[in-house]
């Protein structure tokens, strides 16, 4: 099985933002007028799109499912105690699903 890259990881909408960064040539304040928001909140959004990427590229071992969950975490869509039980939870399946092939 191939691994995904990161960009497969990338919803419409970060593709979407991504797209419009690159045709206002990385300038923050053209591609806050574009959406008719903030500054601060373009600011904010590229900061959070920057950790997932990191996310993502952080751990190469790591499956579907965690990189998903870190992904959702990086975003601010999970709050980090979701993040921790949900992590966990997984590795115990797994370490479980493991030991009962072995």
């Amino acid at each position: 099985m191939q691994q995904r890259r990161w960009i497969d990881y990338l919803s419409d909408e970060d593709l979407g933002f991504l797209k419009r960064f690159l045709l206002a040539s990385g300038t923050l304040k053209d591609l806050a007028a574009q959406y008719g928001i903030s500054y601060p909140t373009v600011r904010l959004r590229l900061d959070r799109l920057i950790e997932k990427v990191k996310v993502i590229d952080a751990d190469s071992r790591a499956g579907h499912f965690e990189t998903t969950l870190r992904s959702l975490h990086a975003e601010a869509r999970m709050d980090a105690d979701a993040f921790r039980v949900l992590l966990n939870a997984y590795r115990v399946e797994e370490e479980a699903r493991a030991s009962r092939t072995a």
